[in-house]
């Protein structure tokens, strides 16, 4: 049935759950479904997402990566278009058909339909069977914003690009195609695309060290901090003291250095005394666009990998000529056909001709030919993630769109001889890798660490190709790291079955860490090919790559934060490892910032945060640990009466006298914290720093960055005062004003910026503190306060995701009466629960596409690849960047004796009959200057009794327990120059007995 007229389109709502209202219809963000969304795009660009319709042809293997992406990102609604039936070959390629469906010879859409619509309830989605040629009418296409196409003719994608082109306003267009190793993605927004916000990046805020009087004035930043601005970019002024004139108003900048920019003239103006702060202003920004039709033959396009800088021409004329013997022969070359190869290569050179630009390109030809009808389900994870960004671009405004091309390519294509197809599910990838890898794959043992977002798309992208089969003797070993609660592993294994039931996984919930060592072993390690990580913190990921470097195992490393993501492939004797390299520690806010200066709104939050760990959480944990360690407060009692120092004992009767018993006492104490935190620390400050309080050198003190407090009084009617919500104080109110005021005592202020927080527990304390916690206490045995119940408290554990606990709430609360107090602008309930809860931004585009890549990766660890073919990559789905770069070699420390050299990997020594070192001089022609077995020094010419141990077997130095397989051993070589340090070895592994390798037990 051919679309004949508009009124003839017709979209099926198969028998699926009623959507709930959009967020569009609600105009509230669903917290619990896009959380780590919201701080992607913004909740302006969440509700413009949810007003549109998109429609999406093709449920093949980029299709569905592209539908379960934008259902879950939460447009209104979506339409999947696909015509054809479900077969054995989508198995190994679309993770929502099953083997019923194959069976039954379901429509593909409808089979994938109902399993997408499950991902969102928001979200409606509806399905079309009809055909879409040539001769159909476009017209229906105009009650979308968008339009996807996937597996279709170029032809075809030209003209409906060209109908979408020519609409006002434009309907954005998308096309993307896999074939084989090669992808595509090609985007028309029509001639003037509006972006409201061009990187997504969020504007810092920098303080001014000087702005001077001239024509350009020239703005300084303070403690040469680099700006990040580009020539052309504009800033807004506050907060300035003396160039008043300044504040409020924007201007154009030119950058001079990474410190200091031009800002035009302000030689009228008064002069600069002191304070300020810029701040990036974000501009719209217009892209235009041409139609397909039109970049053809001189294309725009994104280049992946600066190493091969004419891919991407290349692979565009390859897929042309892909394009055009489709359009003659109705089908793609034949898996591995010469003669088809031929044929193809004839087609590019015909189309190349049409191009402005030429490239060589007859080796990938052939190359391209054998593979084009096969499917890579990684490579379609990868570019479903990066076209469905493009699709959100679209809907939203939010991002740079694509300009207008990214051709890609794997290197994955098997060097041996493509096997015949064997119809199971395996035959799209089989046509790609050869037989002889994708049997590797089935073999593979796989650790995977962390089963988060990351986590759980690895794993779609192993079941697809068969990584792990329990009839080839293969594993999968998945981990839910402790932290990492996104998804119970459990449902992530039983899902990862339902996509290929031929799987072996052995889901585990524990943290992989040194306290779990005896369980996952050198001997559990012994029997992996690959470990795969799926994390979201530094430590875990340094801690299983130096037991992936123990052991010698390949490791995958990725991650994401929003639109970014990173890949890196460490590979043994051949790359260098994750610990390898290090990043600049995370900065610290000074204590005494925290403390008293706050000068910026993650101040204020972290200053909260703290204030949250230190009242519910901190000291409710010493209050029990210290009466779990004494029998009785009377015994504590009597020790403090005759004089005994008990650490922690002040604070904790400290805590006991003023435990509240009732919700009225509760509400007092929180009185009377206000009184203290906002009005009463600010007349201390004030009290020990005036306003005119000047420096030696004769500069204000209260200048920026820092920022004088005014004190609050307690105001029930303001809703920002009070700690519950203001409803519920009121009804307290009688209570609240009984409350007294109490006296205060003037402190210390710390100013120096290098003082650490102090310890509570050992500060010193005075005689007086200590008569007055003895009563305290004395009192509270007296008056029969003291019970088992009271001497237990519950601690509160910060957790960020549940908005029922009143956790951020809190912060929110303490943090902008902080920020009031010091005149900090003030941030929402969002941005704080991101700061307070160090919340990683996480869209589904760029997991899909750092996974894909990932997976990428693992094939060619599998197929024993060369060096060159690894790639590291980083992207960066906002701007858009992609790049692709070779792995770090392994750094090779030479020993000067016989040129020899070692890496970070172990070094591996079986049992020998003779000494250890004479077995060095033996081996190698050299001897080590000095042998460790932890702390027991071995072999050290400086030692006693060194001469007498170079005649004894390490067997008789280490006299190893009846169990022990091997030992690790720390060795030092001779250094390159005379009078450097010696040079450390990798851990060098000694075995005992040369069969225990296999079954190592340390």
């Amino acid at each position: 049935m051919l679309f004949i007229s508009p009124t003839e389109f017709t979209e099926e709502h198969l028998d699926t759950p009623s959507p709930l209202p959009t967020m569009a219809d609600s105009m509230d963000i669903d917290d619990s479904l896009y959380s780590r969304q919201r701080y992607v795009l913004g909740d302006s660009a969440m509700q413009q997402m949810a007003q549109s319709a998109v429609f999406l042809s093709g449920m093949g293997a980029l299709g569905v990566e592209i539908a379960k992406n934008i259902v879950l990102a939460g447009v209104k609604a979506v339409t999947f278009h696909d015509c054809k039936r479900c077969e054995v070959w989508d198995l190994g390629t679309n993770f929502f058909i099953r083997e019923e469906d194959v069976h039954s010879q379901k429509k593909r859409v409808e089979a994938v339909h109902s399993r997408v619509a499950e991902l969102n309830p928001y979200v409606q989605v509806s399905v079309a069977t009809d055909v879409l040629d040539e001769n159909t009418d476009l017209s229906f296409l105009k009650r979308y914003q968008c339009v996807v196409l996937t597996g279709t003719k170029l032809s075809l994608q030209k003209r409906i690009d060209y109908f979408c082109h020519s609409q006002q306003p434009p309907i954005k267009f998308i096309g993307c195609d896999v074939f084989g190793i090669c992808s595509r993605v090609f985007c028309d927004f029509g001639e003037a695309f509006e972006v409201s916000d061009p990187t997504g990046e969020e504007p810092k805020e920098l303080f001014i060290q000087n702005i001077s009087q001239g024509n350009p004035g020239v703005v300084t930043c303070m403690d040469s901090r680099t700006h990040g601005l580009q020539t052309g970019q504009s800033v807004c002024f506050k907060e300035i003291s003396g160039m008043s004139e300044l504040n409020g108003t924007t201007h154009q900048v030119t950058v001079l250095s990474p410190y200091s920019f031009a800002i035009g003239d302000t030689s009228s103006f008064q002069p600069y005394a002191h304070a300020g702060i810029f701040r990036l202003v974000k501009m719209p920004k217009i892209f235009t666009f041409e139609t397909m039709e039109q970049q053809l033959s001189d294309p725009r396009l994104l280049t992946p990998d600066f190493s091969k800088p004419e891919a991407p021409l290349q692979l565009h004329t390859i897929m042309l000529a892909l394009d055009a013997f489709l359009e003659q022969y109705a089908r793609l070359p034949n898996i591995g056909c010469l003669q088809d190869a031929e044929l193809l290569l004839k087609f590019t050179e015909e189309i190349s001709r049409t191009l402005k630009n030429k490239v060589s390109f007859a080796q990938l030809v052939r190359s391209v030919s054998r593979c084009a009808r096969g499917c890579l389900s990684p490579l379609a994870a990868a570019v479903g993630g990066i076209a469905s960004q493009e699709v959100l671009k679209a809907l939203t405004g939010k991002f740079s769109p694509l300009q207008q091309w990214v051709s890609q390519r794997s290197d994955v294509l098997s060097l041996m001889y493509i096997t015949i197809q064997t119809g199971d599910r395996y035959d799209a990838l089989r046509a790609c890798i050869g037989e002889s890898l994708c049997l590797k794959l089935h073999k593979f043992q796989v650790f995977m660490v962390g089963c988060g977002a990351i986590g759980c798309e690895m794993l779609k992208n192993m079941a697809l190709m068969g990584v792990g089969l329990s009839r080839c003797s293969g594993e999968l070993v998945q981990f839910l790291e402790c932290y990492l609660l996104f998804l119970d592993i459990t449902t992530a294994a039983a899902a990862s079955l339902e996509i290929n039931p031929e799987l072996q996984i052995d889901a585990h919930l524990n943290k992989v860490c040194p306290a779990t060592e005896d369980m996952y072993s050198d001997a559990f390690f012994s029997r992996l090919n690959l470990v795969v990580t799926a994390l979201d913190n530094v430590e875990a990921r340094r801690y299983v790559d130096s037991r992936s470097v123990s052991n010698q195992k390949a490791l995958l490393d990725s991650g994401t934060m929003g639109t970014k993501g990173h890949t890196e492939i460490i590979v043994p004797y051949l790359t260098e490892s994750y610990n390898s390299h290090r990043d600049p520690p995370e900065e610290e806010i000074p204590f005494c910032t925290l403390k008293s200066f706050p000068a910026v709104i993650e101040h204020t939050i972290q200053w909260a945060r703290d204030k949250f760990e230190s009242a519910f959480s901190h000291k409710p944990s010493i209050y029990n640990m210290f009466w779990q360690s004494h029998s009785s407060a009377q015994e504590v009692l009597q020790r403090m009466m005759a004089g005994e120092t008990m650490e922690g004992s002040f604070q904790v009767i400290k805590l006991l006298s003023r435990r509240p018993t009732q919700w009225n006492h509760c509400l007092a104490l929180a009185r009377l914290k206000f009184d203290k935190y906002f009005k009463k620390k600010a007349l201390q400050l004030l009290h020990s720093f005036p306003l005119d309080t000047r420096l030696k050198d004769g500069s204000l003190f209260w200048q920026s960055p820092k920022r004088p407090p005014s004190p609050i009084e307690f105001d029930l009617d303001d809703p920002l005062h009070p700690f519950d919500t203001c409803a519920r104080l009121k009804l307290l109110t009688s209570t609240l004003r009984k409350i007294t005021k109490c006296v205060y005592l003037y402190q210390h202020i710390e100013t120096d910026e290098t003082v650490k927080k102090p310890d509570q527990l050992k500060m010193t304390v005075s005689s007086e503190e200590e008569r007055q916690a003895i009563s305290q206490l004395q009192e509270a045995i007296n008056s029969s306060f003291v019970t088992p119940e009271r001497l237990r408290m519950t601690p509160l554990f910060f957790e960020k995701d549940d908005d029922s606990n009143g956790h951020i709430d809190f912060i929110a609360s303490a943090s902008a009466l902080r920020a009031h107090m010091y005149a900090i602008e003030a941030a929402d309930r969002l941005q704080t629960k991101r700061i307070a809860g160090k919340i990683i931004p996480a869209i589904a585009t760029s997991t899909a596409a750092v996974a894909g890549l990932v997976s990428l990766e693992l094939i060619k660890v599998a197929g024993g690849y060369g060096f060159e073919l690894f790639k590291n990559c980083f992207f960066n789905l906002a701007i858009p960047v992609m790049v692709l770069t070779e792995t770090a070699p392994v750094k090779r420390t030479q020993i000067r004796v016989k040129q020899l050299s070692f890496t970070i990997n172990y070094c591996r020594v079986h049992n020998v009959r003779i000494t250890f070192m004479l077995h060095f001089q033996e081996e190698y022609g050299i001897e080590p200057t000095m042998v460790v077995h932890g702390v027991k020094m071995l072999y050290v010419p400086v030692m006693p009794g060194h001469n007498k141990r170079l005649k004894l077997t390490m067997h008789r130095l280490i006299k190893p327990s009846a169990g022990r397989k091997y030992v690790d051993l720390t060795v030092s070589f001779a250094p390159e120059v005379d009078g450097d340090e010696d040079l450390p070895s990798p851990p060098l592994r000694y075995y005992f007995s040369r069969e225990s390798e296999s079954g190592e037990t340390a």
